[in-house]
């Protein structure tokens, strides 16, 4: 699994979307990705189902969310 930590990027005030997308384009075709932010990407989740993947979501008691994107089977 990739994991991508957006928090750094949003806290510094930069869009994290292109990097991403980028590390979508990395995966191999069974990987997935997490994504940790700090509050729930709900828009992120149209985007990725149109390109083919589910996401499985999980509030940290820290205030993180870890959101898993992958492919189904």
């Amino acid at each position: 699994m990739a994991t991508l930590d957006v928090r750094q990027d949003l806290a510094a005030g930069l869009e994290p979307f292109e990097r991403i997308i980028a590390a979508v384009g990395e995966l191999d075709p069974t990987e997935s990705l997490e994504i940790i932010a700090p509050f729930e990407p709900e828009p992120l989740y149209a985007v990725m189902t149109d390109i083919g993947f589910t996401h499985e979501t999980k509030a940290r008691p820290d205030g993180a969310w870890h959101v898993t994107f992958r492919r189904p089977d």
